[in-house]
């Protein structure tokens, strides 16, 4: 079987590992990939969204199976661009139709379809430059903190959780009327803030069945004790250890199965990974967010404890059995640190020459995010560089592990979180 893999990041490197792991993987194509990707497979220069140049490298090269890492071509629809095609419609495309990602495409969307088939949430409105002054004065009498979301996507910074009302005030005009967030935050969901913890629960789906993956919990903020601006994700750690037994059932029964028969009802296209940002209220699960891709950086400690062959999982996808899959996981905890580039999330610098990066081991892993090789050099190419990823028998070795790993590997400018996992190990 013949794969290309859409992206550049961590998510993607570790979906390569764990793709070229498969007897049925004969040739793996990583479109743009990263310096360590192509430990893998063949990076082949053509941007995630560029569907003409993707429809012609699959006929070229007869590619059997289209995998997009991150949300960009899903929610411009991929899946669609395929299906229309009759020249590429024999391929399978592991991810929903543009109109299944708006789940993740508009927070507006997802929570309209959240009401429609009563899966808990936080209570929202939604406002744009029509409704401004309205919004002005909803915020104005809002309980505080106050979360507003921008309704596109945003790379995972559209989330801004405010303490006052003027401080609410003044995001949400960023928002609306300086395009602090461009498109994405024309329309703005103000939310009810929840107290609680967050983890990320995901399932593969093939439109009817669907099998639960490994939990994970990642911190999005750049400082620690979760503070500063929100990233991509500093880390992640997996399982998290309150999601299991009566919470975990109630997560499948309230969310997750009304999730998936919902988008059958509403006659959306989904044949891929739904992602749940989740938090457990007083241990009720909400839903905070959902993505149409699996997250980064939990990715790269949930696929390393996922112990199946992952293309006999998507394969099962295609032929709508994936009833028939058992889910088995690593017993080991994971734990994932995110070296990022000085400056990150704001400006940065890139092409830092990086240094002492360890082989993988059996109990080690180092996935790239924002690398890229250059006469022989191995460079930052962005502002998550790279995550390590260890496996051990506790959390806290797991975690101890990966910040020897993240202290002993060399670029200018390098920095790392110290307390991932903190609420788990303190």
């Amino acid at each position: 079987m013949k794969i290309l893999l859409l992206g550049s990041g961590g998510r993607e490197h570790a979906l390569a590992w764990k793709m070229a792991q498969s007897p049925a993987c004969t040739a793996l194509y990583i479109a743009p990939g990263n310096a360590g990707t192509a430990a893998h497979g063949t990076n082949v220069n053509i941007a995630v969204s560029d569907f003409e140049q993707i429809r012609a490298f699959c006929l070229e090269h007869q590619v059997d199976m289209l995998v997009p890492g991150s949300e960009e071509p899903l929610v411009k629809g991929v899946y669609d661009f395929f299906k229309a095609d009759p020249a590429l419609q024999h391929i399978p495309v592991i991810g929903p139709s543009a109109a299944g990602a708006r789940l993740e495409g508009s927070k507006a969307f997802a929570k309209e379809f959240m009401l429609r088939h009563n899966i808990p949430t936080a209570a929202y409105r939604e406002f744009s430059e029509t409704s401004f002054d309205e919004g002005v004065a909803y915020l104005r009498q809002h309980t505080v903190p106050i979360v507003l979301k921008a309704d596109g996507l945003a790379a995972g910074k559209g989330v801004v959780i405010t303490s006052s009302h003027n401080e609410a005030v003044e995001e949400f005009k960023e928002m609306i009327r300086s395009a602090k967030f461009g498109d994405a935050g024309k329309k703005v969901v103000v939310e009810q803030f929840l107290t609680g913890i967050e983890l990320s629960v995901f399932v593969l789906t093939d439109g009817k069945h669907y099998c639960i993956l490994p939990t994970a919990k990642d911190y999005k903020r750049i400082g620690e004790g979760d503070t500063g601006l929100n990233t991509g994700g500093m880390g992640a750690v997996s399982p998290v250890p309150f999601a299991q037994g009566a919470f975990m059932q109630k997560v499948e029964d309230c969310i997750i199965r009304p999730t998936v028969e919902g988008l059958e009802k509403e006659g959306l296209e989904y044949q891929g990974f739904i992602f749940f940002g989740l938090i457990n209220v007083e241990g009720d699960p909400y839903v905070i967010e959902y993505n149409c891709r699996m997250g980064d950086p939990e990715t790269e400690v949930v696929i390393p404890r996922l112990q199946n062959d992952l293309l006999e999982l998507f394969t099962a996808v295609q032929q709508q059995r994936l009833d028939q899959q058992t889910i088995h996981e690593d017993p080991r905890a994971a734990a994932t640190v995110m070296l990022v580039s000085k400056g990150y999330p704001e400006t940065y610098e890139k092409g830092k020459a990086i240094t002492e990066v360890p082989a993988p081991t059996q109990e080690q892993l180092v996935f790239h995010a924002g690398t890229k090789a250059e006469n022989g050099k191995v460079l930052t190419n962005g502002g998550r560089v790279l995550t390590v990823t260890s496996l051990a028998s506790d959390l806290l070795s797991a975690l101890t592990h990966s910040k020897q790993t993240a202290a002993t590997i060399q670029f200018e400018g390098k920095y790392y979180r110290r307390d991932i996992g903190y609420e788990f190990v303190g």
